[in-house]
């Protein structure tokens, strides 16, 4: 039965969820909607599972995208997707405008519906109730923070979308700070329902120490982006202090943090799940090859191991972001291998093919490499990190948080790797790269940038053209705009 209530609310998220904004594509509602589905506990659950499950289709792609793809990290390999280019040299327009806002709608929309109708549904304890409107709650506010930080202005969707009436469905956008509020607003509801602060099988629902760190993520943004100030900054380090009361640890191998047969480990705050047979490949498959070239360097081809993904690897890392990393530093071998080819000329393996991410390098099933692993949102390292961040913002020594990083990414070699603190400046510079070197292809670099101020010192585009502020945020797409009478072009697009 439960199953079949799953599948009910699969069919009922494709008619509901097509959009809060993309009218042109809602179709005239089931009856399925109040009449037979908003029942019991296990619809409310089948609900909550469905609403995860539309996250995939932000997670796996466009999460990366907008949250890393911009920023100094990435080149174009040998493989020939011309349209990343658009992407890591900021040359971004209307008509190459990268992934809309209309996944992340989906996943609201769900949302909506559950914070409606789940209100009045009987479940056998108050606790349970309120947990999944807690869950709700917190991915209302995680989604709108995603959108606030790419796109700024947002149409703001409380309610959920039941039916095709354009004075109800077509919004104006509103402004950033409202949305802002809104996001708030969600986060201190959760807060308030959170019976506790456990986790679920596996951390791929919201809990209470993933809210908490996605707490401290936006009164950090808000402290530096919104004229928050010190309470906005106060309020970020309570919140993300909070989190070590729950069951979470920095692994002692950081390579382990993202084993597929290690998911849901006590690092992880927060992932969106993936599985074989039940969701797609996520991005990381455009960081891998399908084939080595020619004399591959063999001790590389056994690193790399099982081939896969998407090509011949289609993004590969600058010069740069490879320099930053110490031989010493364990994340190095655990991110990404250097796959060098044999070449007569110097009789070594010395022609350089690319970078081949290893983080999310999924599992082999049938002989070929799939990448299904999850795609985490929150996990420890970031917490202590953002407090690092925090703590220095507000004038106290972050040396702890940054220590505590440093040991496990040099091991023995920690001696001499040592953080120490320096000039408010200084410390920003080291936190900040810290963060490139700890979260490489988890999607956070560039909004990292943008939150320090960094981007016309660190992003090629930006350094050359430091006037073009208007572009760190996303311009709107044509289908957007088409579909979407009230929403106006972000300002330095038209």
């Amino acid at each position: 039965m439960k199953k079949n209530k799953i599948v009910i609310f699969s069919a009922l998220i494709l008619v509901l969820g097509t959009g809060c904004t993309k009218t042109l594509e809602l179709a005239p509602i089931s009856s399925i909607s109040t009449a037979s589905f908003w029942k019991t506990e296990d619809d409310a659950n089948g609900a909550l599972r469905g609403m995860y499950i539309r996250l995939r289709n932000v997670s796996a792609t466009n999460l990366y995208l907008w949250g890393e793809a911009r920023s100094q990290n990435l080149k174009q390999s040998i493989g020939n997707d011309f349209a990343n280019l658009r992407l890591y040299n900021n040359t971004l327009d209307p008509t190459a405008a990268g992934p809309d806002w209309s996944s992340v709608y989906r996943v609201i929309n769900d949302v909506n519906l559950i914070l409606k109708y789940v209100p009045d549904i009987s479940f056998k304890t108050e606790a349970a109730r309120n947990r999944s409107l807690a869950e709700a709650y917190t991915m209302r506010a995680y989604c709108y923070f995603i959108m606030a930080k790419t796109w700024g202005d947002l149409p703001l969707v409380v309610g959920p979308t039941e039916g095709y009436n354009p004075d109800v469905i077509y919004k104006e956008r509103t402004p950033v700070a409202a949305i802002f509020t809104q996001i708030k607003s969600d986060i201190s509801q959760a807060l308030s329902l959170f019976p506790d602060n456990s986790f679920l099988a596996g951390r791929n629902r919201w809990s209470k120490p993933a809210l908490n760190a996605l707490k401290g993520d936006v009164f950090l943004w808000t402290a530096k982006k919104m004229n928050g100030g010190n309470a906005d900054l106060t309020e970020a380090l309570a919140a993300l202090t909070d989190v070590a009361a729950a069951d979470v640890q920095l692994l002692p191998d950081f390579e382990r943090v993202f084993d597929y047969d290690n998911k849901g480990n006590k690092e992880i705050l927060m992932a969106n799940n993936f599985q074989l047979n039940e969701s797609g490949s996520t991005f990381m498959s455009n960081m891998y090859i399908d084939a080595f070239p020619p004399n591959a360097d063999p001790i590389a081809v056994a690193i790399i191991g099982t081939l896969g993904g998407s090509g011949l690897n289609y993004w590969t890392l600058t010069e740069e972001t490879r320099s930053k990393f110490k031989t010493e530093d364990a994340r190095r071998a655990a991110t990404y291998t250097d796959l060098y080819s044999y070449e007569e000329s110097t009789g070594g393996y010395t022609k350089y093919y690319g970078a081949i991410q290893r983080k999310f390098n999924g599992m082999v099933n049938a002989g070929s490499r799939v990448f299904i692993d999850d795609v985490v949102l929150y996990r420890y390292a970031d917490v202590l990190l953002m407090k690092a961040e925090a703590q220095n913002a507000l004038g106290q020594d972050p040396s702890d948080a940054m220590n505590a990083i440093r040991k496990r990414a040099f091991g023995s070699n920690f001696s001499g790797n040592e953080f120490v603190a320096d000039s408010k400046e200084n410390n920003d510079n080291a936190i900040l790269e810290e963060r490139l070197l700890e979260f490489l292809y988890e999607g956070k670099y560039w909004w990292d940038i943008l939150r320090f101020d960094k981007a016309s010192e660190l992003i090629p585009y930006f350094k050359n053209n430091p006037t073009h502020t208007y572009k760190y945020l996303w311009p709107l797409s044509l289908s957007i705009l088409s579909t979407e009478p009230k929403s106006v072009q972000n300002p330095g697009y038209n």
